[in-house]
C-alpha cells in the first residue's frame, strides 16, 4: 500500500444536488444549487433557507425498525439518507470489511437536553435499513461533526495497514432536518433567512467510499478512482464555542500534516468545508498563509456546501469522494487537498492524488 494510504475504489453518495455520486460531482461541477425557502420559520417569522433531500428519492424504514424504541426523527432521517447512498455504492459480499461511519456532533445548547444524534447503536440500525453485511464487531462511529470522516479515514488506513482486511468502508451522514437543532442555531443568529448577514444554509447528505489495499486492489480486479493519503487530524482552540482566542492554529497545523504525509508536489485545488460563514473564511485565510508555499500560485479554490448546504458529519467522506472524481475525470487538477472543520475543535486534511506518485 503505497505511501500507507489506499486506493479509492467505489463509492455511493447523495446530497441534496444529487441522487448519486455521479449526479453530485455534476451537479457541483456545473455549479447548481439547491437552497430553498423551506416552510421552517426562524424567530423574525422569515421563511429558513436549507438544502434538502426529495422526500420522495428517499427509500422508506425499514419495517425492522419501525417499532424501535429512542429512533429520533432525525436518525431516521440520516437512516433514510445512509440507505440510499449504499444503495449508489452497491457493496458486494466478495467487498466484505468494516466501516468507520462520521456523524453529528451534539452541540453545546443541546447535548443535556437532547439525546446523541449518533451512536454505536446506529450501526446496528444501518445494517438492518440497508441489509448490508459489513464487518459489524470491527467498526465504528465517530460522531464529531465536519472533521469526522478524517477521524474514521484514519481509522480505516490504520485497519488496512494491519492487514486484517484488504477492503475498509468510509462513510458520513448528516442531517439538519431537526426542529430543536434549527431552533438552537436560529437563536444563535446562524441559519441563513432574510436579513441574516452571518448564516449558513442547513443541508443533509449521506456519503460511502470502498478503499482497498494494493492488494485488495489487484484480488479483487478493481479499477481506482484515485489515491487517498493519510490525513493530519488535530485541533482548535479557540473554536466558536470555546472561551479561548481563535489563532487558527488547529486547521493550519493538521493542512501541514496532510502535506507531509501525502508528500506530493504543490497543491493545486482545495475542496473544503467552509459553509459560508466569517469564521470559516478567516480560518482558511490563516491557514493558506501558514502554508502558502505548498500551493501554486492560481490554485483552485472550492466549498460546495454552496450548493448542496452544510451536510456536517457527512462533509469528509462526501468531499474526499469529489476530489476523487474531479482528479481521475482531469477537471480538478491534483494534488487536490480536503479539509474540514468541525463546530467544536476537530480539525483535519487529507491529500487526493490520481495515484500515490503525482
Amino acid at each position: 500500500m503505497a505511501g500507507h494510504g489506499a486506493w479509492i475504489c467505489g463509492m455511493g453518495m447523495v446530497t441534496a444536488v444529487g441522487g448519486s455520486a455521479a449526479q453530485t460531482a455534476s451537479s457541483v461541477r456545473a455549479g447548481i444549487s439547491r437552497y430553498e425557502e423551506s416552510s421552517i420559520y426562524n424567530s423574525r417569522f422569515s421563511p429558513m433557507t436549507l438544502a434538502l433531500f426529495p422526500d420522495d428519492l428517499l427509500p422508506p424504514l425499514d419495517a425492522g425498525l419501525a417499532d424501535t424504541l429512542g429512533l429520533t426523527s432525525r436518525q431516521i432521517r440520516m437512516l433514510r439518507l445512509a440507505g440510499a447512498a449504499v444503495e449508489d455504492l452497491a457493496p458486494t459480499p466478495e467487498q466484505r470489511g468494516p466501516l468507520f461511519l462520521a456523524g453529528p456532533e451534539p452541540l453545546p445548547g443541546l447535548r443535556e437536553e437532547r439525546p446523541a444524534p449518533m451512536s454505536e447503536s446506529f450501526l446496528d440500525h444501518l445494517a438492518v435499513q440497508t441489509q448490508w453485511e459489513f464487518d459489524r464487531d470491527s467498526s465504528r462511529v465517530f460522531p464529531t461533526g465536519r472533521a469526522a470522516g478524517m477521524q474514521a479515514l484514519a481509522a480505516a488506513l490504520e485497519t488496512l495497514e494491519q492487514g486484517t482486511s484488504d477492503y475498509v468502508f468510509v462513510g458520513g451522514v448528516d442531517t439538519y432536518l431537526d426542529l430543536y437543532l434549527l431552533g438552537t442555531l436560529d437563536m444563535e443568529g446562524r441559519v441563513l433567512a432574510e436579513g441574516v448577514m452571518d448564516g449558513f444554509c442547513p443541508g443533509e447528505g449521506a456519503a460511502f467510499l470502498l478503499l482497498a489495499s494494493q492488494d485488495g486492489l489487484e484480488r479483487g480486479g478493481l479499477d481506482p478512482i484515485a489515491f487517498v493519503a493519510p490525513p493530519g487530524i488535530g485541533q482548535e482552540p479557540g473554536h466558536r464555542y470555546s472561551e479561548e482566542p481563535y489563532q487558527g492554529d488547529g486547521l493550519a497545523q493538521v493542512v501541514a500534516l496532510a502535506l507531509g504525509q501525502a508528500n506530493v508536489g504543490s497543491i493545486s485545488s482545495v475542496l473544503c468545508s467552509q459553509n459560508g460563514e466569517n469564521f470559516g473564511t478567516k480560518e482558511w485565510g490563516v491557514t493558506y498563509l501558514r502554508n502558502s508555499t505548498a500551493f501554486i500560485d492560481d490554485f483552485r479554490f472550492e466549498h460546495p456546501a454552496e450548493y448542496f448546504g452544510d451536510v456536517g458529519g457527512c462533509f469528509g467522506p462526501a468531499l474526499v469522494g469529489l476530489a476523487a472524481v474531479g482528479v481521475k475525470e482531469g477537471y480538478l487538477p491534483g494534488p487536490c487537498l480536503v479539509c474540514c472543520s468541525s463546530e467544536e475543535e476537530l480539525r483535519g486534511a487529507c491529500v487526493v492524488t490520481p495515484d500515490p506518485k503525482s
